[in-house]
């Protein structure tokens, strides 16, 4: 069969334009964030503290994302100082330059902006970001990163009934420049003073659950030196991914989370209607810093009580066995 030119022509523009639909619908969707780096007071253990703010929020706001998202974040810093960040466990395949590594990625001059452009290739799971510059880390400028699968990709759990992020780690009371000046000089640094969930000291957090559901726990510790223990009173957590890998599901009464590990946990509001502790604890010091957070359900009409559970302290074959565990 012979074509006339019109009908030639119609039937290359009808595949041209299913072309361009195929290509627009195919490419993965965008993020957009703006976040604003700013100094601002922060009291997490009691005492006016310079802290790293973005958003005028310490810790930062959480980075939300579904696998294959593209993530277009334009930073401005406000501090007096170059500031970058880190996107810790990121893998950046597109682009590997943006890694928030000084040497491969500029720092932002203060005044400046930079737009990070991310893609979450073929991720999911818990992560975090944190500044890598000038020691910032010990003032804040921190935040939880969250990828979830694509509706289409089956995930071995069913959904929860919500999803929290939770930041521990260790804290100073030291401004973050003198904590610098000291590493300087070849110091190590002090023993901290504190520990910290979500930016608050002890029982400055607050997660509110439902009895009888289950909820996904997202643990990280982004502090600078010290690995923490991590339990809730009366409730045993089921490990279901570390930093992007769905493992395989066992239960723990508690966890060691190290400096820079991330964890995902489900944990079932199975026990009476009352209010819980959070704990996280220091391993390996001779001194044991512990701060507590609250697990509320909704309908209890009875506040925290009891002795903080305790848990492991200096036992390394513990942590090792638990390693070996996942």
């Amino acid at each position: 069969m012979v074509l006339k030119g019109s009908s030639l022509r119609q039937r290359l523009a009808v595949v041209l334009v299913l072309s361009v639909v195929a290509l627009v619908q195919a490419e993965d969707p965008y993020r957009f964030f703006n976040w604003n780096v700013t100094y601002g007071d922060i009291y997490p253990l009691g005492v006016r503290q310079q802290g790293i703010l973005i958003n005028g929020q310490f810790p930062g706001p959480d980075l939300y994302s579904v696998t294959n998202d593209n993530l277009i974040i334009n930073v401005y810093n406000n501090l007096d100082e170059p500031f970058l960040l880190s996107w810790n466990g990121m893998q950046q395949r597109r682009n590997s330059y943006e890694d928030g590594v000084y040497g491969t990625t500029c720092p932002i001059p203060p005044g400046k902006n930079f737009t990070y452009i991310l893609q979450a290739k073929d991720q999911i799971g818990t992560f975090y970001y944190f500044p890598s510059l000038a020691f910032h880390k010990a003032a804040g400028g921190f935040g939880g990163i969250r990828i979830l699968s694509r509706p289409r990709i089956p995930v071995p759990f069913p959904d929860p009934a919500g999803d929290f992020t939770v930041l521990i780690g260790d804290w100073f009371k030291t401004d973050h420049k003198k904590l610098q000046a000291k590493l300087d000089r070849g110091h190590k640094l002090p023993f901290p003073d504190g520990i910290l969930i979500n930016g608050h000291g002890p029982n400055g957090a607050f997660f509110t659950v439902e009895q009888g559901k289950t909820y996904r726990f997202r643990i990280s510790n982004v502090g600078l030196q010290n690995s923490l223990n991590f339990r809730i009173q009366g409730h045993k957590m089921k490990l279901v991914e570390v930093e992007g890998t769905h493992t395989v599901q066992t239960m723990y009464e508690s966890l060691d989370v190290h400096v820079g590990q991330s964890y995902s946990v489900l944990v079932t509001m199975d026990q009476s209607a009352q209010d819980f502790y959070i704990v996280a604890s220091t391993r390996f010091t001779d001194k044991i810093l512990t701060t507590t957070a609250t697990l509320h359900y909704s309908n209890s009409n009875k506040a925290v009580s009891g002795p903080i559970p305790g848990g492991p302290t200096d036992q390394i074959n513990w942590s090792l066995n638990q390693a070996r565990s996942i």
